[in-house]
């Protein structure tokens, strides 16, 4: 086989384990590795007969559903890269993303074709391309897969080409396309597979979207690498997932914190089968107290963690059996990753001191899509990633996140730029300053407030300024409430003091 990179996983799994459930979705749909296999196989042969060939990038946007991975898996068939397209993001944010990856071909479902459309002529897409059975008598990707042919594309891929092109939102007001080799997230879910312990027996539920890194890179990736189950749901619900954990006896379990603690404070909970349960992993933030203890007294600890896009996302794990022990920590590196605290000379400094986290091994990812100035300046001289955020080590070498250097905002596992909402909300009139800071939200764990400076007679309000980023900024990004100050704290240099800001509102 030519295709060393992820292009080779499914004709592998097709071969070893034909019989065996890759993927369970809905109500009932059962696809074996030979059906999905063989689904990825129609799929790169559609995109092959419209000229989609090694390098050229397809954007997906769909919820989560089998033809996601099929779709990945048929274009590292063929060298091409997948680009999954968040569907939180207003049409301005798709525009961009579809612009900026050059993407050749876009599948969609159809319900976001309002969305897509000033993106498909913007970027001059040729095929767009429906999901499922189409719409309003255009023929959908499954009707193609049914007249392609059958049989197995075998492109020369290595695992230093690229495998797909992830978005994370930038720090600048522009989200920045991380490219991601087959061997980025080859090597991230081999470090799942050994941190987490995933086995062939495993039955995993899949509830965060799969557009996410972390659902797919350390969610399905392992799964399937290892030969094991998917149960895929399109979304999440409390109630229906603990329905799901009993009826197919779940065994591993990712999400964000707000997910674990929708499914303790359903009503469904008290009496809700978890027994089959082995393995929780958890991002996005720390587990609160109230969490652990509800899952703890089912004999069940969390796998914590760091990362982020740009390293697949895995760099450190958190044990289950060290969450008390070192609660507060994100963990270890994982087994093919390590970290090191460096000062602002880009200088080691002792354990227990704090710095900025920086990154190396497989798992880091290529670069910048299109920005080399960005990517040069995202890398030391001697090539570790500079994550941007502040943390230390302890005397055991477990990582602690001190601050997000970039002041990044993490919303129910949605990563928030501030700059990126600060640019927008400048633009109102009778806003003369803005600063966008995290508070403490019971459910989402943090949610964004924008602090405002207004010039003289303006008046704004929390719903006036939501409704002037409506449609231009995806909801979670909006601010949560607006608050009208006289002046903005500055350092000497002119720079907005968040920390003040954050100690004065944030704890409310």
């Amino acid at each position: 086989m030519q295709n060393h990179g992820l292009g080779s996983w499914m004709a592998t799994r097709r071969r070893k384990n034909p019989d065996k459930p890759a993927v369970i979705f809905g109500d009932g749909e059962v696809l074996t590795y030979r059906a999905f296999a063989d689904a990825a196989d129609r799929i790169s042969a559609v995109l092959s007969q419209r000229g989609i060939g090694k390098g050229d990038a397809v954007a997906y946007l769909g919820e989560n559903s089998p033809e996601f991975l099929q779709v990945l898996f048929a274009c590292a068939q063929l060298g091409a890269v997948f680009v999954p397209v968040n569907t939180r993001l207003a049409p301005p944010e798709v525009t961009h993303v579809l612009t900026d990856s050059g993407a050749r071909a876009l599948i969609h479902d159809a319900e976001f074709a309002g969305r897509v459309a000033d993106g498909i002529e913007a970027a001059q897409i040729a095929h767009a391309i429906l999901t499922g059975d189409g719409a309003a008598g255009i023929p959908g990707l499954r009707q193609w897969m049914a007249e392609a042919g059958a049989g197995h594309a075998d492109v020369a891929v290595g695992l230093d080409d690229p495998a797909a092109i992830v978005y994370t939102s930038g720090t600048t007001g522009k989200a920045k396309g991380a490219v991601l080799s087959h061997g980025n997230l080859t090597w991230c879910a081999m470090n799942c597979i050994i941190d987490y312990d995933v086995v062939s027996t495993d039955i995993a539920l899949m509830i965060s979207p799969l557009f996410h890194v972390a659902s797919l890179g350390m969610g399905a990736l392992p799964v399937i690498l290892k030969g094991a189950t998917i149960v895929l749901e399109k979304g999440f619900e409390a109630g229906r997932a603990l329905a799901l954990i009993e009826r197919h006896r779940v065994t591993m379990l990712s999400g964000v914190p707000t997910t674990y603690q929708l499914m303790a404070d359903h009503p469904s909970w008290p009496d809700a089968d978890t027994s089959s349960l082995q393995k929780l992993t958890c991002g996005g933030s720390a587990v609160p107290t109230r969490i652990l203890n509800a899952f703890e007294e089912r004999g069940l600890s969390f796998s914590q963690g760091y990362g982020m896009t740009e390293t697949s996302p895995g760099a450190t794990a958190l044990a289950p059996d060290m969450t008390r022990t070192k609660q507060g920590s994100v963990g270890l590196p994982h087994f093919f990753t390590d970290v090191r605290i460096a000062d602002d000379a880009g200088r080691m400094v002792p354990r227990g001191t704090v710095g900025e986290i920086e990154i190396s091994g497989p798992n880091v990812f290529l670069g910048y899509h299109g920005l080399p100035d960005a990517t040069a300046a995202a890398f030391t001289d001697d090539g570790w990633f500079r994550s941007g955020d502040l943390g230390y080590l302890d005397e055991d070498g477990y990582l602690y996140i001190a601050d997000r250097l970039k002041d990044m905002i993490i919303s129910g596992g949605e990563n928030i730029y501030p700059a990126e909402v600060e640019n927008l909300i400048s633009d109102i009139r009778g806003i003369s300053g803005v600063a966008v800071i995290g508070v403490p939200d019971e459910r989402w764990g943090e949610v964004p407030w924008a602090v405002v400076t207004l010039g003289e007679g303006a008046q704004v309000t929390t719903e006036s300024v939501r409704a002037e980023l409506d449609g231009v900024l995806a909801r979670y990004k909006l601010p949560k409430n607006v608050v009208v100050v006289d002046d903005l704290p500055r350092t000497a240099s002119g720079k907005i003091r968040k920390p003040d800001l954050r100690a004065r509102f944030g704890r409310r």
